[in-house]
């Protein structure tokens, strides 16, 4: 089943963080763009990989620790940028919901 991404002009209402039905959601995508709303549980990881685009997270809520090449801890309100294939693992110390972006500045998807 494919994911539903909002067209141009539809609203999309992110889940709130104390709500544990919000989980990751797909928001947004063009051959040049994805914007996803992440949602990682406290304990939670996920392992070190990279996107082949130029990647951004804005942390909504919570508390999360970046692994890899840029390591930094990401707090409600705090904004980070990442060039492509810049390897990065995620350790989340509470909930956390993060808005991801990514632009395939050389038309690439996400890499394993």
């Amino acid at each position: 089943m494919a994911l539903h991404h909002c067209g141009p002009g539809e609203v999309a209402r992110l889940g709130v963080i104390d709500d544990l039905a919000t989980v990751t959601a797909a928001l947004a995508r063009t051959p040049s763009f994805e914007a996803i709303q992440l949602v990682v549980r406290a304990g939670q990881s996920i392992a070190r990989h990279h996107v082949a685009g130029s990647m951004t997270l804005y942390c909504i809520a919570g508390h999360m620790r970046l692994g890899g090449d840029a390591p930094a801890e990401l707090r409600a309100g705090d904004w980070l940028f990442l060039y492509p294939g810049t390897p990065h693992s995620v350790e989340t110390v509470a909930d956390t919901s993060l808005l991801l972006t990514i632009l395939f500045d050389e038309g690439g998807g996400v890499a394993d």
